[in-house]
């Protein structure tokens, strides 16, 4: 099997916990560069289905997409997580899919376009929306919320420490001029934290807890697991791959509330059939990159996959 050029994360490991069946039917939630994407179809048979989505239009544009589209077992949607249920039932799979992969967070090639805004070490405009054509991009959300807001958004989405040290020079800045591009923010940021991490720039956290809140993210992916117990078949396989504690910790929790009984009536008597059951079963112990992959993709290194069966 031929590994995809752009370095695709877990990529094997993904591959061999979709377990997939020559005529199953498969979603990709996060299709990116379709390096996944381009994995499963190479195991499918001729009557194997995959359908794919994404938020960012680029991904949808890309040459990798259309290549791709050439081949008839594969669609490809601009769409995001909350909607997958709505997609699945348009294309009746509702209840009838495989298995299905959320690869989550920024992919490199918008990390690597310095337009999108996502990185701190590019100039660039201060974006980071996944669909540049909806919502508040990150220079709007800075200009208008409250330094309280921001704070909490700081401290809750980027675990940054000098969350409100950080606001306060934000608004502070905008009373002045706002905040239009990356290096504007990061170097802001740098000026304001007293201390640095050792292998971590400055920045790193307060991009993420911007890029999370002004895409509603958190909130995609709680949609859009939820919406997967629906859409899977019996003994489907859903797999996902999380980047940070915030993610990891919400499939985490989803996983296992799933996994068991979800209302345990302690010592109130209690019929067994009224006892309500998840509808998932844990696959195994978390899977994370081996040394080889870490070594040729450093970005791997944060990376945590979890995986459940549909019961």
């Amino acid at each position: 099997m031929m590994r995809p050029t752009h370095q695709t994360v877990l990529y094997e490991e993904a591959l061999q916990q979709l377990n997939i069946k020559p005529d199953g039917i498969y979603l990709d939630c996060t299709f990116g560069r379709g390096g996944h994407s381009k994995g499963i179809l190479q195991l499918l048979g001729q009557t194997g289905k995959l359908l794919a989505l994404d938020r960012d239009i680029d991904a949808i544009n890309s040459s990798e997409a259309k290549q791709l589209l050439e081949d008839t077992r594969f669609s490809l949607h601009h769409s995001c997580m909350s909607e997958l249920a709505k997609l699945a039932e348009r294309n009746g799979y509702l209840g009838k899919v495989d298995g299905i992969l959320m690869d989550l967070g920024v992919s490199s090639p918008q990390i690597d376009n310095a337009e999108r805004g996502f990185s701190f070490l590019r100039d660039g405009p201060l974006d980071m929306r996944m669909d540049a054509k909806h919502g508040l991009s990150a220079s709007q959300y800075l200009a208008q919320t409250e330094e309280q807001e921001l704070t909490r958004v700081l401290f809750e989405y980027g675990e940054e420490r000098f969350a409100k040290r950080i606001a306060r020079a934000i608004v502070a800045q905008r009373r002045l001029q706002p905040l239009q591009t990356t290096l504007q923010l990061s170097e802001l940021i740098e000026n304001n934290v007293p201390f640095r991490d050792k292998h971590k720039h400055p920045a790193t956290r307060t991009f993420q807890a911007i890029r999370i809140a002004i895409n509603q993210e958190l909130e995609e992916l709680k949609s859009g697991l939820a919406q997967a117990a629906e859409v899977l078949a019996p003994r489907g396989r859903l797999v996902v791959i999380a980047f940070h504690s915030l993610e990891d910790r919400i499939v985490k929790r989803f996983i296992r509330d799933e996994s068991g009984a979800k209302f345990n009536p302690g010592k109130i008597p209690i019929k067994e059939q009224d006892i309500q059951h998840g509808q998932l079963k844990k696959m195994g112990k978390t899977i994370r990159a081996e040394q080889q992959e870490l070594q040729q993709n450093p970005r791997a290194r944060s990376a945590v996959m979890r995986v459940a069966e549909k019961i």
